[in-house]
């Protein structure tokens, strides 16, 4: 029988000092292992609410622990952090406190800036939205109602402009620098995932029907996203979801009845999948952010919960492991220790 996500008696059996057997003591087990596994693999940054209102930028290990801020500041929320492809800077927006950061138009709110990889010296671009690192971090890209916008980091200049096909979220260039990808109008439908050659600006679609928040495999030549199939009963709920870029055949990663799944991203080998929880829509950010999960992305797909409607169409997906981790927002992860003197 299916099992809760992470049960009180995994916890305190991961936390010592109780002994039982059975399966709930082998998911513990489990989750344990993973943890182990994962712990030492470099860092993650995400933004995490405070009790006085705004968001920080937080610094953590895979598994949650030895965290630490990076940013402090009362009057700002630092929201959506990206390291460089090197990791030796961050890119992240900063929004006045006070601001309800909107799930779907966050990337026009605020302004852009870039930092060193632990968030200091922080240099104000611009209210650029949509930002992102090109491949070899000289370049941001930049999406507006107008069209994609390359800049240069250290001028701030635009350099060249394109056509938006469709996007009108969520852009993010290919560590192999050929393709975008984002979410994007097309073909008279809405919410598609749409990757586009960066060169000719050539366009396919990725995946039809209700998806969002795309990113790439490392390998470029996947796209993971989050997706609300359209076989569910009433308004159902959001999975991550993955498929080849060229849109072959798309898998469900993970995926939980009374949960909507956002904030996807792959481990820099592309072996472990980040997401969040959320309880409702949104991916959290209008509130306090939502529970973060780490899983092998070997192990996919993975239905978390109960879940008798998402079992019946999947009915051998696997139940676990999957690591919890800290109430957060937009996490992303690096193998370097940027901790490192510098």
């Amino acid at each position: 029988m299916p099992r809760p996500f992470f049960t009180l008696i995994a916890v305190l059996v991961l936390a010592g000092g109780l002994t039982i057997s059975g399966a709930d003591a082998a998911d513990a087990r489990a989750v344990e292992s993973l943890r182990k596994e994962v712990s030492a693999k470099g860092y993650l940054v995400a933004s995490i609410k405070q009790a006085r209102g705004d968001w920080d930028l937080v610094l953590m290990r895979p598994d949650g622990s030895e965290q630490r801020k990076l940013t402090d500041t009362p009057a700002w929320s630092e929201a959506a952090p990206r390291w460089s492809p090197d990791s030796r800077r961050l890119l992240y927006r900063r929004i006045k406190t006070g601001t309800v950061i909107s799930h779907d138009r966050w990337g026009f709110q605020g302004e852009l800036v870039v930092a060193d990889a632990l968030g200091r010296k922080g240099r104000v671009l611009g209210k650029h939205p949509w930002g992102c690192w090109s491949p070899d971090g000289s370049k941001i890209s930049c999406l507006s109602l107008k069209g994609i916008e390359i800049l240069d980091v250290t001028t701030g200049t635009v350099q060249r402009r394109m056509k938006r096909a469709g996007y009108f979220q969520q852009l993010f260039w290919s560590p192999d620098g050929k393709w975008f990808c984002g979410t994007a109008n097309v073909g008279g439908e809405l919410w598609t995932i749409v990757r586009m050659d960066v060169v000719t600006g050539k366009w396919n679609v990725v995946s039809r029907f209700r998806n969002c928040t795309p990113d790439w495999a490392p390998d470029s030549k996947q796209v993971i996203f989050s997706n609300r199939p359209s076989n569910q009963q009433g308004y159902g709920w959001t999975q991550l979801w993955i498929a080849p870029g060229n849109g072959g055949n798309r898998k469900m990663i993970y995926g939980e009845d009374g949960r909507h799944i956002y904030g996807g991203g792959l481990s820099p080998d592309g072996r472990y999948v980040l997401f969040t929880r959320c309880p409702k829509d949104g991916g959290g950010s209008e509130r306090a952010g939502a529970p973060g999960g780490l899983m092998r992305l070997a192990d996919a797909p993975i239905i978390g919960g109960a879940s008798p409607a998402l079992r019946k169409l999947h009915p051998k997906a696997n139940d676990g492991p999957v690591l919890p981790l800290p109430d957060l927002w937009e996490p992303h992860w690096t193998y370097t220790d940027v901790t490192a003197a510098r």
